[in-house]
């Protein structure tokens, strides 16, 4: 396919590949920052602060976790309410590109900032705040990009190219996390993945190789979005939006939504188990370091695996979606994760449902690891037909509000399974049983899911 269609005009091919380019630059302020350096590393700063205050291990670790997940619920509100009406303004103007800007801007800006966590819990609260502010953006710029897939291919054509985009932005997930644990992130001994020192002489002792993984995540969203910058199109209206545009057209998209049932089914379906798989990849690491007791280190060669796996996979899953469709492809992702959710509640260091292991024995490491894959690969196939049988329920005129209320609804409830774990944690006292309402999530998402027409239904 030429570069160019026509005089002037982006052909289509950089159009996707632009598009593509968005997902790489993204990925690594969810693998770095939210699963498995920098919220490890809050976790087990946390636990230190809190213990120095005053609070036994146990309670430290509870409190930690409680402390992580309350953000998160708040960061998922703000999203929930704010995605939506952006989309709708976005979709009134067509000009999506001012958004894209402000939130890489203030997700970078963030991302920079978190360099400030120093081990002994010096910048602690400030650190959580600025992450999940940096959160909120860059989840809210993602929200407007998977609007623009509709307009890259038809319903076939949109499974093939969701799954490549999540596959090619695990690959930089891979690729970051590869770099960071190499030559950046230190573990006890001071000492990278490859036993050096980490580079440009930041000093172990302060832990400046795993607090560089902060810059390191503004520079690589910076550098990677330029493509995405130079290679998207978008085609301004000539309406001039405000909150009152924005709100009607909101309104209307809703509407429209639940006057259909597999259109309204889906969207409160994926509520549920988006939320759930959120929660797992948010969990992830802050369950290996405060039930497992894993170092940064270890971390993060989980989520090497984890992250190839999902680029694997989503890859396999869109090639699947393109064949099959997508709501297969979703409901076998939500019987895995389901399986792994199991696991989680039913294994610490010391027993497996029950059975008592032997001291030191190293089988919850390995199956951990596998549920890493399991997590990485099908939470990532899952989300890639998600987004795939979204498009079979719009159309490119209705995108930007229809994958607004996508957005919505896969945040509406955001703070719900971290509220709900948090409660839970707090309930049972312990890391473990308290996933056991991400079961629950995911068993709803998977109920609702009966009334979705696999071939989706535009909206009237």
């Amino acid at each position: 396919m030429a570069d160019v269609s026509e005089q002037g005009a982006i052909s289509l091919r950089k159009r996707i590949w632009g598009w593509m380019f968005f997902d790489w630059a993204q990925q690594p302020y969810a693998t770095l920052g939210l699963t498995f350096i920098f919220g490890p590393y809050f976790a087990a700063v946390a636990v230190g602060y809190f213990i120095a205050e005053g609070l036994s291990d146990e309670a430290a670790r509870v409190q930690a976790q409680e402390l992580w997940t309350g953000a998160q619920a708040i960061a998922g509100l703000v999203i929930a309410f704010s995605a939506p009406l952006i989309g709708a303004w976005a979709g009134a103007t067509g000009r999506r590109k001012p958004w894209f800007y402000f939130f890489v801007a203030i997700a970078s800006i963030c991302a920079a900032m978190l360099w400030g966590l120093m081990p002994d819990g010096q910048g602690l609260m400030m650190a959580l705040l600025l992450f999940w502010v940096g959160f909120v953006a860059s989840e809210s710029a993602f929200a407007l990009y998977n609007s623009i897939l509709p307009s890259l291919g038809d319903n076939e054509d949109a499974g093939r190219i969701s799954g490549g985009a999540t596959a090619f932005g695990y690959w930089g997930g891979v690729l970051s996390l590869f770099v960071v644990l190499l030559f950046f992130a230190e573990n006890d001994s001071g000492k990278t993945l490859l036993g050096i020192d980490p580079i440009f002489g930041l000093d172990p002792e302060t832990r400046e190789g795993t607090r560089s993984v902060g810059p390191f995540i503004a520079i690589w969203f910076i550098i990677f979005a330029i493509p995405f910058f130079l290679w998207t199109e978008e085609k301004p209206t000539n309406e001039r939006a405000n909150i009152g545009v924005a709100l009607s057209r909101l309104w209307s998209s809703i509407k429209s939504a639940f006057r259909q049932r597999s259109y309204g089914s889906f969207l409160l379906g994926s509520m549920f188990y988006r939320d759930a798989l959120t929660m797992l990849y948010s969990a992830g690491g802050v369950y290996a370091n405060l039930v497992l007791e894993w170092t940064v280190i270890q971390i993060g060669v989980f989520g090497i695996i984890a992250a190839i796996a999902a680029a694997i996979l989503s890859w396999v899953g869109g090639l699947a979606d393109a064949r099959l469709g997508p709501k297969p492809v979703i409901v076998f992702c939500i019987w895995v994760l389901i399986a792994v959710c199991a696991v989680v509640v039913g294994m610490s260091r010391e027993s497996l449902f029950g059975i008592p292991l032997e001291e030191g024995s190293g089988l919850p490491d390995m199956i951990f690891y596998l549920c890493g894959a399991a997590i990485g690969g099908a939470g990532g196939a899952m989300y890639s037909a998600s987004r795939s049988l979204m498009v079979r329920h719009c159309t490119p005129e209705t995108a930007t509000e229809a994958f607004g209320l996508f957005a919505l609804t896969g945040r509406a409830t955001a703070f719900l399974a971290p509220a709900m774990v948090s409660v839970a944690t707090a309930w049972t006292q312990s890391n473990q049983l308290g996933y056991i309402p991400v079961i629950v999530l995911f068993l709803l998402g998977l109920f609702l899911l009966r009334w979705v027409n696999p071939e989706g239904v535009k909206p009237k």
